[in-house]
């Protein structure tokens, strides 16, 4: 499907805009009461503009009044051909000025310039106003641009200015619909209609959408069903990128979102209040400082901003690499066009592209400008470290569609991915060295256990489990680190006692083995034996050379077996036996009793029952 084009109007207030459209489409755009009372466009207007090809394109029709100009930033977004209008008998004037500037910052693609209201004047004065024309236009993108004298009073100009937008709409560079793109259609108006319910418009930026599939109002983040399509006024199966359409809605209340909310489908698409962007800043602008307040324009977004650039102000007629800080929630996608107003006074200082429309909180501005996607994909990664860079998030994060992913990653060495997400190399072997000095760090610290605990490593360094458990594997084929169960250790370690450790091991084996069926606490223990005495316990306990019976308390082995066999003795056969039954039987107080027990428990040798026990059937060897 060839992508459908739209054209949009621009120019001075009361220099024919509106009537100009009518007399091309025969529909009149002005449609609030106030527009028909006061005579001016306030508000954007649609119309469709048949051309002689069979073509249709979609018209906006923007206001030309000071006060309307952000209304005029939301229908020129978007639009493939301008049609700026400047009234014959005026030329040029201030509003003239700032369309077109707005038009070169958008960078669309075309432009046609009607004098409009030819009729009012003579040969020689057009001839004047036509040169005055050239000159505005001169040192713009749009120099070699038609110029039409139109009249809507004797119909002179119109078919020609007819046959010109056809022959601009061939120029155009058009792309082929790619239905897998991801869908966006910024919202210009929104309103109810009686049996329907909430019904939005727009044109379509991206992407197709078909009837009863669901979508996302962002950013408020609503699911809605799509209900109904139309295009121009007939009901359609599905909208492609290009085309004007009317939505309704299932599942939100159109009072709960308004114009600057963008529909999206498809994809990941999240809002943002921190945009990257390369600007330019027109020569007649004020200087951008880090505190200078300004409006940030994008698509019919309109909201407050702060724009920072490294080591020194954005200075008048200079193209910087920026960081842009939004006051409120705007979607974006990388490659999308916006414009920046001076707060007060309001006018057009700068526009320019986003280069990262989801920059971390603190990022600073790219390092240079008109980085390309793998380029941008490349900082991306190394400042996302270890957290990675989803690959479900690049299609609107470098701007390209979703089946363009995989051949701008293709063959960055720099790049390592891992499931979904793809990872700076420097970073991961960084990562590879610092889990092998936290597993040596540490076998230091305590080299008598076997190894450092696996989720405890994991957690330092702060990665999730598919990262961690892909690194831990490359480290074990290189015979770096050897991974036991929930253990790793450097390759090459084993816990090893010194000799003072050895001498000290076999007096606790000695200190248990005398105490019999009631040992010592570990407390106790340590007031003889020092502060090593727990490492050198669990030593003795891999070894099985010990047997912790509870918490603070060790067992010499011999000691578990016989006191086990006098239980076994005592209760197989029989039914439920209480603690006091079972006292006597193994020959000691009710501070080892209890533990004992639970310990039996544990081991499967005893189960509770009621208030006592009774004895599983598990044989001692």
């Amino acid at each position: 499907m060839v992508r459908r084009m739209i054209l949009g109007t621009a120019g001075h207030i009361d220099h024919g805009k509106t009537a100009l459209v009518r007399a091309l489409t025969g529909v009149d755009t002005d449609r609030l009461p106030e527009e028909k009372r006061r005579g001016i466009t306030i508000d954007l207007g649609f119309a469709p503009l048949a051309l002689p090809n069979g073509e249709t394109l979609g018209v906006v029709d923007v206001p030309g009044h000071e006060a309307f100009v952000r209304t005029m930033l939301a229908g020129a977004s978007g639009i493939d051909l301008a049609l700026l209008v400047i009234a014959a008998d005026e030329g040029p004037m201030p509003q003239t000025r700032e369309h077109l500037a707005i038009l070169e910052l958008l960078q669309v693609p075309q432009l046609i310039v009607a004098l409009s209201k030819a009729d009012l004047v003579d040969v020689d004065w057009l001839e004047l106003v036509t040169e005055d024309v050239r000159a505005l236009l001169a040192p713009t993108p749009f120099a070699g641009a038609e110029v039409i004298p139109t009249s809507v009073v004797s119909s002179s100009g119109i078919d020609r200015l007819r046959d010109a937008l056809q022959r601009q709409t061939s120029n155009v560079k058009r792309q082929t619909s790619n239905a897998v793109d991801l869908f966006r259609m910024p919202v210009d108006r929104v309103f109810s209609v009686k049996g329907t319910g909430t019904v939005v418009t727009g044109t379509v930026w991206s992407g197709e959408l078909s009837l009863e599939s669901s979508a996302r109002i962002m950013p408020l983040g609503s699911t809605v069903r799509i209900r109904g399509l139309q295009s121009h006024g007939q009901a359609v199966e599905s909208i492609a990128p290009g085309t004007r359409a009317a939505i309704a809605l299932a599942g939100v209340d159109q009072h709960a979102f308004n114009r600057g909310a963008t529909l999206v489908a498809h994809g990941e698409w999240d809002a943002t209040l921190i945009v990257r962007a390369d600007l330019t800043l027109l020569a007649g602008a004020p200087e951008l400082r880090p505190r200078t307040r300004v409006r940030f324009h994008l698509a019919t977004s309109d909201v407050g901003a702060r724009v920072v650039a490294s080591g020194s102000p954005v200075a008048p007629g200079t193209a910087r690499a920026v960081r842009i800080a939004l006051d409120e929630p705007v979607m974006a996608r990388a490659g999308d066009r916006f414009v920046l107003r001076s707060a007060s006074p309001l006018a057009t200082i700068g526009g320019g592209v986003i280069t990262d429309p989801n920059a971390p909180r603190r990022a600073r501005p790219m390092p240079d400008l008109g980085l390309g996607p793998s380029e941008r994909l490349e900082l991306f990664a190394h400042e996302a470290g270890l957290h990675g860079v989803k690959e479900s998030t690049l299609a609107v994060r470098l701007g390209v569609a979703p089946r363009d992913v995989s051949a701008t990653v293709q063959g960055m060495g720099s790049l390592i991915k891992n499931g979904d997400k793809w990872y700076a190399t420097q970073a991961l072997e960084h990562a590879r060295e610092k889990l092998l000095q936290l597993v040596r760090a540490h076998h230091a610290q305590r080299p008598l256990e076997p190894g450092a605990p696996r989720q405890d490593i994991r957690s330092r360094l702060g990665m999730d489990q598919a990262l961690f458990d892909q690194l831990i594997a490359q480290l074990t084929a290189g015979k770096q680190l050897v991974a036991t169960g929930a253990e790793l250790r450097a390759a090459g370690f084993g816990p090893e006692l010194s000799t003072q450790q050895t001498r000290t091991s076999e007096d606790l084996m000695v200190a248990l083995e005398t105490a019999g069926h009631e040992p010592p606490s570990v407390a106790e223990l340590q007031e003889r034996f020092g502060p090593q005495t727990v490492s050198l316990l669990r030593h003795l306990e891999r070894q099985q050379r010990v047997v912790q019976v509870e918490d603070a308390r060790y067992y010499t082995p011999q000691a578990v077996h016989e006191l086990v066999s006098r239980l076994q003795g005592a209760m197989a056969g029989k039914g439920e036996l209480a603690p006091t039954d079972l006292r006597e039987a193994l020959g000691f107080s009710r501070k080892f009793l209890i533990p004992f027990l639970e310990f039996c428990d544990k081991r499967g040798y005893t189960a509770r029952q009621g208030s006592g026990r009774v004895w599983r059937g598990r044989q001692t060897s």
